[in-house]
């Protein structure tokens, strides 16, 4: 990278992350003023948009070619109190958190104490939402089978299609006016509520085109005291630039990086989305722009990594919105996933993979940055070559990119309803979550505790830790005469917890309808504008709800256990098993060492595990799947932690495959950590068992050593494996390549290891920043030394 961009990178990962309380100044004061009171709520939100992009800092840094900042500076991380309030104490936690803190000015906690707090207290949808859940959900919230996800963040899990590539701002101004006229007052009994609708989409282009004016103001005003030519010529041009997108479209690469940032930065002020937005498919939206300037000279292939290397910075100057309550303190990362998608299909089935693919895979392995976070989509259309560039970097113990099958995501795209050439188009975002980019609304609704299902299966519904009756009730011990009987009461206690999550889920989805709704996000996701209706409220074409399965291998490694020892061997009792549970093993380690290391064990092509994976698998899909939103969509599965198999692991007793009470579950469709010892081929052996097609996403991590990927030998070893599992149907799968050596003098020497870089659940992060737990969690993980 050149000096500039060294600097730039420099600068971003030196700055401090701190609180700003600049956006939540600015909503409190829109609100307070009563300007907007008598409007409809999609009208006050809209306008509250423009308010804040009216007034909110303008941050141009010295040297940069991609402007626009969420907050005053970057990383200065703005705040939502419409969303929930952080309180004094949520701040001072933020401040003095030993790992990755949030640092809060003094007049940030003066801002708060008398002007966010009094205003928003009662107020927020963290409030409306816990006051609208029955005793049956907070019951089971509180015990830890669920968690939810828009307690604390809104809905808007998605990624950008192609729109503003083809089209600028005053297009979609057309298209709303085009859409206002068909609008029929006679017949259609929402025929207002649509005009509402529209009106607030209008002014929030007019919101995103000002602000970025105000960022051409600004570079004007940088260049007229600018006296280096270079970077005077630079500012001129960059001032065109603002002035030009996003009012119309891009007709050059950098003209489109900014369009899209300005994009960027808009949805997330608007609100604070799970997971951050992000551009998708971003090799095949710029490649008609590289390929044109490329061959009529107007660009070379380095300033286009230069331009690409400044917008990675941009992301990385984005810090995730800290959380609330106990996840303030428990919550240890900055990174808010938003995933890079490279390579996999067109939209009429070709290789994806261009030219641009590589030089974006050049500036991963180079900027080598949290985020934004990249996988490649790994098609059987796509050329080895390919996938060994994306390995290439892999083996350098980075994390990244993670590894998709495209092949599969269209398969499960169109099982559920999607249009093919839409689901050719679409991708994964967050960790592994898969949608139709650009035209779907997929929300995730929150993790789901199997293994702590089967705790309660076991305990006649009763939960030990919170001394409440959790579970239905239903099911005794002493019915569980057979395996079959025991499975059946897992299955019915887990529907019994889908139904109250699923009812939950469609409360909240009402509430956020009717209380934020995000004109400003609509106006970028098909057929919002055509049906006049926003994304929040079933306005997408296509509309997902999903629920997260967690602990997987440690629920089958459980299951698979009850089954050898108590009613294949019958060297057990249930109530003895329940005892040792319950004792936390406390003087039954023989008995714990059986249940380790002599019972089937997921991720070994093991038959009894791989058959009770399987049948884990499908109470699960049938609890969920096809379950109706309030949307006009569906809930589904899809099988991932980030890191909540920690939290889970936290509130879960101890399991009958010999896990003790607190340690952390499995993650994703992952083995229990260590229990894999057959190697890399029989765990994906085991993991093409499930069927990911009915999915939305499976997550699966593995760790080599490196001296495994050293070689070319290495390296086409890799390839196979990930063809072969991806032949299977498989999903995803992600790499460490790390030693627990290094690990551990990481552990003990965090100063010496600053930029150590772990794959952690669908995302990377430096290793001395995570929790003691999740440490110790990733060296437990099997490491391989050979295919």
């Amino acid at each position: 990278m050149n000096p500039r961009i060294e600097n730039l990178l420099r600068k971003s990962k030196n700055a401090p992350v701190t609180i700003s309380d600049e956006r939540a100044r600015l909503i409190t004061r829109f609100y307070q003023s009563g300007t907007a009171q008598h409007e409809p709520v999609v009208i006050q939100r809209a306008l509250a948009f423009r308010y804040i992009m009216e007034h909110k800092s303008i941050c141009i840094l010295p040297g940069e070619l991609i402007v626009g900042e969420r907050g005053p500076a970057p990383k200065a991380v703005p705040t939502y109190p419409e969303i929930c309030l952080h309180s004094i104490h949520d701040l001072q936690t933020l401040d003095q958190r030993s790992k990755v803190p949030y640092k809060v000015p003094p007049e940030t906690f003066e801002v708060y104490a008398n002007q966010i707090i009094p205003f928003w207290s009662g107020r927020t949808m963290r409030e409306r939402v816990f006051a609208h859940m029955s005793p049956e959900w907070m019951r089971a919230y509180q015990a830890g089978v669920f968690t939810e996800f828009q307690e604390q963040r809104c809905p808007g899990h998605t990624a950008m299609g192609d729109k503003i590539y083809r089209k600028g701002f005053l297009d979609l101004n057309t298209e709303i006016e085009r859409a206002e006229s068909n609008l029929d007052y006679f017949n259609d009994p929402e025929a207002l509520e649509k005009a509402e609708q529209l009106r607030a989409m209008r002014i929030c282009i007019e919101a995103l085109i000002h602000f970025a004016r105000r960022h051409a103001d600004a570079l004007d005003a940088a260049a007229a005291e600018e006296s280096e030519p270079n970077r005077k010529s630079e500012l001129v041009q960059m001032a065109r630039i603002c002035r030009k997108v996003p009012a119309s479209k891009p007709e050059t690469f950098w003209e489109a990086l900014q369009m899209y940032w300005f994009v960027h930065v808009g949805v997330i002020t608007e609100l604070n989305p799970w997971d951050a937005f992000n551009p998708g498919r971003l090799d095949q939206h710029l490649s008609p722009f590289y390929q044109q300037e490329i061959q009529n000279g107007s660009l070379t292939r380095e300033k286009a990594r230069e331009l690409l290397q400044a917008f990675w910075i941009k992301f990385n100057n984005h810090p995730a919105p800290p959380k609330v309550g106990v996840t303030a303190q428990e919550s240890n990362t900055y990174v808010d996933f938003a995933l890079i998608n490279l390579g996999g299909l067109t939209s009429d089935n070709r290789d994806g993979v261009c030219e641009l693919s590589y030089l974006l895979l050049d500036v991963i392995e180079e900027m080598r940055l949290l985020q934004p976070s990249s996988m490649v989509q790994i098609s059987k259309k796509n050329p080895d070559r390919f996938l060994k560039r994306a390995i290439e970097i892999i083996r350098t113990g980075y994390g990244q990119p993670s590894v998709f099958n495209t092949d599969t995501i269209v398969q499960a795209l169109v099982r559920q309803g999607k249009d093919i050439r839409d689901a050719r188009c679409g991708g994964a975002s967050g960790c592994v979550e898969m949608g139709a980019f650009g035209k779907e609304a997929y929300f995730l609704t929150g993790y789901f505790n199997l293994p702590k299902i089967l705790e309660l299966t076991l305990h006649h519904g009763f939960d030990r830790r919170t001394g409440q009756q959790v579970g239905t009730g239903l099911h005794h011990p002493e019915t569980f005469t057979s395996y079959e009987k025991l499975f059946d009461a897992f299955s019915s206690e887990l529907a019994y917890f889908a139904k109250v999550k699923i009812r939950g889920n469609n409360i909240i989805e009402k509430l956020y309808a009717r209380y934020l709704p995000v004109p400003f996000l609509s106006l970028l996701i098909d057929d919002c504008i055509q049906n006049a209706k926003d994304y929040n409220a079933g306005g997408a074409r296509y509309n997902t709800s999903y629920i997260q399965g967690v602990g997987l291998g440690s629920t089958v490694d459980a299951l698979s256990a009850v089954r050898t020892h108590v009613f294949e061997k019958k060297n057990l009792s249930i109530h003895e098993l329940i005892q040792a549970l319950d004792d936390n093993f406390e003087g039954r380690q023989k008995l714990q060492e059986i249940l380790l290391h002599h019972s089937p064990k997921w991720g070994n092509a093991d038959p009894t595990a791989d058959e009770t994976a399987v049948e884990i698998f499908n109470a699960f899909f049938r609890a969920v799947e096809a379950k109706p939103n309030t949307r006009n969509g569906m809930h589904r599965i899809n099988l991932l932690p980030t890191t909540c198999h920690v939290y889970f692991g936290s509130v879960t007793g101890a399991l009958p495959d010999g896990r003790k009470a607190g340690q952390p579950l499995s993650e994703g469709i992952s083995p229990v950590q260590g229990m894999d010892r057959q190697g890399p081929t029989a765990v994906i052996h085991s993991a093409s068992k499930l069927d990911h097609i009915r999915t939305g996403g499976t997550l699966l991590n593995q760790r080599f050593l490196p001296q495994v990927l050293a070689d070319e030998t290495g390296i086409k070893g890799l390839v196979h494996l990930i063809r072969s599992y991806f032949k299977m149907d498989g999903h995803h799968i992600q790499f460490n390549v790390i030693d627990c050596e290094t690990l551990k003098k990481a552990q003990a020497n965090p100063d010496d290891y600053r930029d150590l870089i772990v794959r952690v659940a669908g995302y990377s992060d430096y290793f001395v920043d995570l929790t003691p737990e999740l440490q110790e969690e990733i060296i437990q993980r099997t490491a391989h030394q050979k295919f």
